[in-house]
């Protein structure tokens, strides 16, 4: 939980872990300038400490006059800044033994401690620089794992999201502020408030919009997380093979023994824009030794998990037992058939004995000469969204918070329409106006609990 307040002053590691050109070490609050001149020697003996402007120099250790690195730091004032507050940087050399070092003479400064999970961008949210749904776009920007998702959360992060609810929540003010004059001239009621129009504006300015923010949710969903596909086969079919196609890489080890693989194998894979987490399994087949039947049960679990699995045959022979009993434990998951080798297929294959009731969708590939490898891609999304055309380009989607808070502002819509086409009392209206402004406001971070707060900045990784 993020117990922090601004009062105080933060600092740490915003690079990631491990060696690198350049390791960054991050300071938030009153004190960071005077932290840093006290481990700082500029190489300018006549430095001024200009806001926004790099200084080059040594850090040292204030007992003894150690020399920890060379540096670049820099001091930038309030408020333009990442946390509208005094922030101070230290570029040093990316070794992690440096950055801790530099780390730990700036925590040994009083009223200075090591800063919390996300606590660097709460700051900034606490602070009006940015809105919670711009705050959870940085979650989505360092998360990110195709440039389609890259993009959408740029957008978010510029404010497109935020446009779209605060537009729904200025439609409901003029409504509330409407309902609330006729509250206080109850005798002039129905000279007031035209129940027509409020309908009217209801339906195309909030209830329209809202629907399709909810519809584009799914959308977001998948840009951000993707989905999990599984390469399912009996051994020797080609599943490593087709995974090293896809990957465009030999990720994979590939032999002529049955049951190479005897583990599972992840990569991310961008089809167009969307992550999907592919996952090479283990062959399945029975009367193995205990290594390979590890794998084998793993395999198993993680098709039950999946979103999506490619049944691999072998286009070059006839479909075995083996095939037929691996049908039976795939065929209640979302499919599609892969005959593999068909540049050895037996003229006149066929792939299911009548009555099997498989009815999906099947590609035929050559993973060794890479034929049908962009018609199996296409098929993967198009299972996933139906056709190209059905994917809607959004600037940003809503997440998963964002849906089920847009989900109770829609239920309270229908509320407020329903007692306007009754002509209940305004009384009842403006308590379901108010219910729809606070559900829009707990997205953007208006009326958010601190426990969800502290929920969505808890994600975010030290240093950010």
């Amino acid at each position: 939980m993020i117990s922090g307040t601004t009062d105080s002053t933060i600092a740490a590691i915003s690079t990631p872990p491990g060696s690198g050109g350049i390791g960054i070490i991050r300071i938030s609050g009153g004190l960071s300038l005077a932290a840093l001149k006290k481990i700082f020697q500029p190489h300018d003996e006549n430095c001024r400490y200009r806001s926004h402007q790099l200084y080059y120099g040594r850090i040292f250790h204030p007992q003894g006059g150690r020399i920890i690195d060379e540096v670049l730091a820099v001091s930038m004032r309030a408020p333009r800044t990442y946390t509208r507050e005094d922030v101070v940087e230290v570029h040093c050399h990316g070794s992690f033994l440096i950055l801790q070092q530099i780390l730990e003479l700036i925590l040994a400064e009083e009223g200075i401690r090591l800063a919390e999970p996300g606590e660097f961008t709460k700051r900034a949210f606490l602070n009006g620089r940015i809105d919670l749904t711009q705050a959870e776009a940085v979650i989505d920007i360092l998360a990110a794992k195709t440039r389609k998702g890259i993009d959408q959360a740029q957008a978010q992060l510029a404010g497109a999201l935020f446009q779209r609810i605060n537009t729904l929540r200025q439609t409901l003010l003029q409504m509330r502020a409407l309902i609330e004059v006729a509250i206080d001239f109850p005798d002039e009621d129905l000279e007031i408030v035209d129940h027509s129009q409020l309908i009217e504006m209801l339906h195309l300015q909030v209830e329209g919009p809202l629907t399709g923010l909810i519809a584009s949710a799914d959308q977001g969903r998948l840009y951000r997380d993707g989905i999990s596909v599984v390469i399912a086969g009996v051994p020797n079919v080609g599943k490593s093979s087709l995974l090293n196609a896809l990957l465009q890489e030999e990720r994979a080890l590939v032999t002529p023994i049955p049951g190479t693989t005897r583990d599972t194998i992840e990569e991310y894979l961008d089809i167009e824009g969307m992550p999907v987490r592919i996952i090479d399994t283990a062959g399945i087949r029975d009367n193995v030794e205990e290594v390979e039947e590890l794998g084998i049960q793993r395999a198993k679990l993680l098709i039950q998990q999946a979103d999506l699995v490619l049944f691999m045959l072998d286009g070059s022979r006839e479909l075995s037992d083996a095939d037929r009993q691996l049908f039976q434990i795939v065929s209640a998951k979302p499919l599609i058939t892969v005959v593999n080798k068909i540049d050895l297929e037996t003229a006149g294959h066929h792939l299911y004995p009548a009555g099997s009731g498989y009815t999906g969708k099947e590609v035929r590939i050559s993973a060794k000469l890479q034929r049908g490898i962009a018609e199996l891609k296409r098929a993967i999304f198009e299972s996933v969204i139906g056709s190209k055309d059905q994917w809607q380009e959004e600037a940003c989607t809503p997440n998963i918070r964002h849906k089920q808070a847009l989900i109770a502002a829609g239920e309270a819509c229908a509320r407020i329409q329903e007692s306007l086409m009754d002509r209940r009392s305004c009384d009842l209206i403006a308590v379901d106006v108010q219910e729809c402004l606070d559900q829009l406001g707990v997205i953007v971070g208006e009326t958010t609990t601190e426990d969800i707060l502290d929920v969505i900045f808890t994600q975010f990784c030290l240093g950010k």
